[in-house]
């Protein structure tokens, strides 16, 4: 497979981004936190080529990102009211939050009910999403490497096994996003990031 590279400023590079993933394909593309791959969300074709291109466990989760708030209950069963909350208040942004998974997603998204979801701050990476729907997204990088954040650093990975990169330059953001267990009765932050504990908990306050 050859990787084709477009500059996002390229007429229609949204458009023919758009195509591939309609097509089964695998699109790496920026983030305001880092570069992400991404495949349709209700595909299995799509999810299966983002393990295999990383060379990721299967037993490892990937999230889904969504172009809009409203897109939310498509991909999660009734967001908790704290889940609302930091959804409204950080997103779009660097908050991951895990919540329960919807029944339509496919069960090799993640090993367990739930499910990590995210709004990125990025006007590019909402335009496709908006275009295609909810993406499952994992870092644009082999498993064990240093995430992109240039479209550079995902050829010097993946070139040859993503159908295609859309470059918008460096990712604004340069580290993953915070990422929150909502399911429970209190929050748990999986993963430190962007957003520390003190700013989500007094968002609840």
């Amino acid at each position: 497979m050859e990787t084709t590279l477009l500059t996002l400023s390229e007429p229609n590079a949204l458009d023919h981004a758009a195509d591939v993933l309609r097509h089964g394909g695998v699109v790496a593309f920026p983030t305001d936190t880092v570069y992400g791959l991404g495949a349709l969300a209700f595909e299995e074709e799509g999810i299966m080529r983002l393990y295999l291109i990383k060379g990721r466990n299967h037993t490892k989760a990937i999230a889904v990102l969504i172009g809009d708030i409203s897109d939310l209950p498509k991909v999660a069963a009734e967001p908790s009211p704290t889940a609302m909350k930091l959804a409204e208040t950080f997103w779009p942004g660097p908050l991951t939050l895990v919540l329960p998974r919807h029944p339509d997603l496919p069960e090799m998204l993640s090993p367990s009910p739930t499910i990590g979801v995210r709004l990125p701050d990025h006007d590019d990476a909402r335009a496709l999403l908006n275009l295609v729907g909810p993406l499952a997204v994992t870092s644009a990088n082999l498993s064990t490497k240093p995430s992109s954040v240039t479209a550079q650093d995902v050829i010097e990975q993946l070139n040859g096994r993503v159908h295609l990169t859309l470059d918008g330059g460096p990712s604004p953001g340069g580290i993953p996003s915070t990422v929150v267990d909502c399911t429970g009765d209190d929050i748990d932050i999986l993963r430190p990031g962007p957003l520390g504990e003190a700013e989500l908990r007094a968002a609840l306050e």
